[in-house]
C-alpha cells in the first residue's frame, strides 16, 4: 500500500510503501523479543531436565563441602578459652578433644555444631537435587570436615557430621545408630579403642543401607530409599577411616609402642599451650 501526499488540490499517491516500512520497523522489535525469549529458554534449560539436574546437584555439593568445612570446635574453643585446639590434647578439631580439653559442655557444643552441618547440608542438597542431592551434600559434607581446603585439608575425623547426615538421610537406622555409639561407649573396652567401634558402626550403617534400599522400607522422613543410600554411607565412612588412618589412631592404646610419643610432646615446647 502507498502512501498520499497533496498536490495542489489533489491526493496523489507517492512511491512510498506503507506496508514495507512497518515490516521493517517492526522487525527488529521481533527479533529483539525472539532472543530474549531464546535466552530465557536456555536459562530455563540450565535448571531442568538432565544438564539442570547435574548442575543443581554441582551446587548441592558444593554448599555441603563448604559447610562441611566450617570448624565448629575452633569457634568455641577459641571464643571459650582463646585456645587453638590442633595444639591440645590429642590435637583433633573435634567434640571428643573439645570435651577432654576444656570439658564436657564444650564438647557438646562442638558435637551439636558438628551434627548440625550435617543436617544442614542433606536438606539444601534435597532441596536442590531431591534425594540423590541430600546423599551426595551429606557426604561431601564430611570430607569438608575432614579435609577443610581453609586449614590445608587438615581437618576433624568427621564422625559427629557423618551422624547429622545418617539423621536426615537415615532416619529410621538413626536410633540403630545410636545405640551401637551408646554400647561402644559404656564397654570399657570398645572406648579406648576408637577406630575399631568406628569401623563397626560404619558398617553397620553400610550394611543397613543395603538392607532398606532392597527391602524398600519406609524411611520415616527420610527419603525413599536408593542405591544412593548405602553408596553415600559407604563414601562417608571411607572418608571418616581414611582419617583416622592418617592421624595414626588405628592401634589399640592398652598396647601401643612405649616409644610413641604422645600427640603434644611432637611440637616444640614453645608451640604447647598449657
Amino acid at each position: 500500500m502507498g502512501a498520499y501526499s497533496r498536490r495542489g488540490p489533489l491526493l496523489v499517491e507517492s512511491d512510498v510503501n506503507l506496508t514495507a516500512t512497518f515490516e521493517r520497523s517492526t522487525r527488529g522489535f521481533r527479533d529483539g523479543a525472539a532472543t530474549a525469549g531464546t535466552t530465557s529458554m536456555v536459562g530455563a534449560m540450565r535448571w531442568t531436565g538432565r544438564r539442570g539436574k547435574l548442575n543443581r546437584l554441582g551446587i548441592g555439593l558444593a554448599v555441603g563441602y563448604a559447610l562441611g568445612t566450617i570448624s565448629t570446635a575452633d569457634i568455641v574453643v577459641k571464643r571459650m578459652a582463646g585456645r587453638d585446639l590442633r595444639l591440645q590434647g590429642t590435637g583433633n578439631p573435634g567434640a571428643a578433644n573439645a570435651m577432654k580439653v576444656l570439658g564436657t559442655k564444650a564438647g557438646l557444643v562442638v558435637m551439636a555444631g558438628d551434627i548440625s552441618k550435617g543436617v544442614v547440608a542433606c536438606a539444601i542438597g534435597g532441596v536442590l537435587a531431591g534425594p540423590t542431592g541430600a546423599h551426595l551434600a551429606g557426604t561431601a559434607s564430611v570430607a569438608g570436615h575432614c579435609h577443610p581446603v581453609w586449614n590445608g585439608f587438615r581437618g576433624g575425623k568427621g564422625v559427629a557430621t557423618s551422624v547429622g547426615q545418617c539423621f536426615a538421610t537415615f532416619p529410621a537406622y538413626f536410633p540403630i545408630d545410636i545405640g551401637v555409639a551408646a554400647a561402644t561407649a559404656a564397654v570399657p573396652a570398645w572406648k579406648q579403642r576408637a577406630f575399631a567401634a568406628t569401623l563397626a558402626s560404619s558398617a553397620i550403617w553400610v550394611v543397613g543401607g543395603v538392607v532398606w534400599w532392597a527391602k524398600g522400607w519406609r524411611n520415616l522422613w527420610g527419603p525413599k530409599p536408593t542405591i544412593m543410600l548405602p553408596v553415600s554411607a559407604l563414601l562417608s565412612s571411607a572418608i571418616i577411616i581414611e582419617r583416622f588412618i592418617a592421624a595414626g589412631d588405628v592401634t589399640d592404646p592398652s598396647s601401643s609402642d612405649p616409644r610413641r610419643e604422645p600427640h603434644t610432646a611432637a611440637r616444640p615446647r614453645h608451640e604447647v599451650l598449657p
